[in-house]
């Protein structure tokens, strides 16, 4: 089979890609999923995020695991991520964040050269089509929808004012001038058009709409195995589509757009990567590049949950069923509703002390309780808050427990690996303590769910016994121009020509906020670099 791009794995910057290279009548594309199309009411149905995150519907989310984690008392974390096309935008909480500018001026000094934000400014705005219209901000004329919720709970409203009480204020626009407040997020949404209401993700923004175009093959069920290199080039990639093994010659490039860990694992398989460790496992070193798998970061997330005596929440009893049970009536007629919600329907950016320059912590804030990812239930109604250390300097490793490629990575982000994460998110609990404490939330405010003593210590074995990640694993493949930089500011692996990684894994630091949006930007500006090539 042959084509002129083959990129291996369809999620959020897969999709993208397809969608914009295939642009071009007289471009063979080709997008390799191993997962399904993901058009099924699961994921188009907000609310169901809650069934998709948990892993137990395995068609969905690779439900991956890390290994043992000694700075969480050597708990094996649980890292879910997206399977099938539009990959984690297809179970995530939708939230539309892209950031702090200073981010992206942070990875231009860091190697990536041309990603500052002035330069990636104009990619959000042209991927967006915003509720609000076209400003400095925002774009109205993208593939993809993003809109403010229709109805947030009445307990999203108290919590904006609960935040208050460490000096947060309300904001209007996290993406806008000034990232610092507490607001209901913005979502990745239809709000427009026959699909009113349900999931935006990125398949359904971009690639869904355009899956019949002759020039772009679009394979499901079929599982990359490795980039075929002759020469010093990449030339395609094997890939396992049930019983049957398929070569697809790739006439231009091969673009990896696995995610922090499905990229560097394909880059380990083919003989990219730390020398030392592809020779222990008997894989031929094609380019050794140590940088591939290093680099490792994610953002670690602390819970408060309380049960609440009012019942304008979610909770898993008969009497909760039986409000979500109505409200999929309403969703479908009219998009609107519980079913609409993203479940984590406000947020808050605040800074650890009033000398932080940029916020530098980020609160998610559900209108139901989330223990251990939704896999302990607990049938009472409840909430909970969020919290997470943004810009963390512990610095993890993705590598290859096996050269079988249906072998999951040994994932280690290296939770509290450094002191400095250790301080910050003890603090960062304790203002958590007193946003959830404030009046505002009082009619709301039942028994806490796992009380610590109220010591220091308490709460920070209580942190080292129930945080794990808020999703956001990047870095894994970093752009720059140093030794250990995997892509140069292209994308392009260094070393081996016509292969480029183009998704999450490249971004050399995380950004202060959720990173999907980022990586549809990293996307649609990679595709432009590529057609102009």
């Amino acid at each position: 089979m042959h084509f002129d791009y083959v990129i291996l794995g369809g999620g959020s910057a897969g999709s993208v890609l397809a969608a914009r290279l295939s642009e071009d009548p007289a471009t063979r594309v080709c997008l390799v999923e191993a997962g399904d199309a993901a058009r099924d009411i699961l994921v188009r149905a907000p609310a169901l995020v809650a069934a998709l995150v948990p892993g137990y519907l395995r068609a969905h989310n690779w439900a991956l695991q890390t290994v043992p984690q000694p700075g969480l008392n050597g708990r094996r974390g649980f890292q879910p991520r997206g399977r099938g096309l539009g990959g984690s935008s297809a179970i995530n909480a939708m939230l539309y964040v892209r950031g702090h500018p200073s981010d992206y001026d942070a990875w231009a000094d860091q190697g990536a050269v041309g990603w500052d934000w002035a330069s990636c400014q104009p990619w959000f705005l042209k991927s967006e089509r915003n509720s609000r219209g076209a400003s400095a901000h925002h774009g109205d004329a993208g593939p993809l929808q993003v809109g403010d919720q229709r109805r947030p709970r009445p307990i999203t409203r108290a919590f904006v004012q609960a935040c208050g009480a460490v000096d947060c204020p309300e904001t209007d626009d996290f993406n806008g001038a000034c990232q610092e407040g507490a607001a209901p997020y913005q979502v990745t949404q239809f709000w427009d058009g026959p699909k009113k209401g349900e999931r935006c993700s990125a398949a359904a923004a971009y690639l869904h709409p355009v899956m019949d175009r002759p020039n772009l093959t679009v394979l499901t069920g079929a599982r990359a195995e490795k980039v075929l290199i002759s020469e010093g080039r990449a030339t395609g990639a094997l890939v396992r589509q049930g019983r049957h093994r398929l070569r697809l010659e790739a006439a231009r490039e091969v673009i990896l757009s696995a995610g922090a860990f499905g990229s560097p694992q394909l880059l380990m398989l083919s003989g990219i990567g730390p020398g030392a460790h592809l020779r222990d496992l008997g894989i031929d070193v094609v380019q050794d590049l140590p940088g591939v798998g290093a680099n490792l970061q994610d953002h670690l997330d602390y819970t408060i949950s309380h049960f609440s005596p009012r019942r304008d929440v979610v909770g898993l009893n008969p009497r909760g069923l039986w409000r979500l049970a109505r409200a999929a009536g309403g969703w479908m007629r009219h998009g609107e509703g519980l079913f609409a919600s993203p479940m984590a329907e406000g947020g808050a950016f605040l800074r650890s002390a009033p000398g932080v320059t940029v916020p530098d912590l980020q609160i998610h804030f559900v209108v139901g309780i989330v223990d251990a990812h939704m896999r302990k239930l607990h049938v009472a109604d409840g909430w909970s808050a969020h919290i997470c250390v943004l810009r963390p300097q512990s610095r993890g490793t993705v590598r290859l427990a096996s050269k079988n490629p249906r072998k999951a990575p040994l994932i280690d982000p290296a939770f509290l690996g450094d002191l400095r994460d250790e301080a910050l998110m003890l603090r960062a609990a304790r203002m958590l303590e007193e946003i959830v404490g404030a009046a505002a939330l009082a009619p709301w405010r039942g028994d806490r769910l796992y009380p610590p003593d109220g010591s220091e210590a308490g709460l920070m074995a209580d942190i080292r016994a129930r945080a794990d990640t808020i999703y956001h694993p990047v870095g894994t493949c970093r752009m720059g121009t140093d030794a250990l930089a995997v892509v140069d500011p292209q994308l392009r692996v260094r070393g081996i020509e016509g292969l480029r990684v183009v998704d999450a894994s490249v971004m050399p630091s995380l950004i202060g906020g959720n990173t999907n949006a980022p990586t549809i930007m990293i996307a649609e500006r990679a595709a432009a670099l590529i057609r102009a090539r």
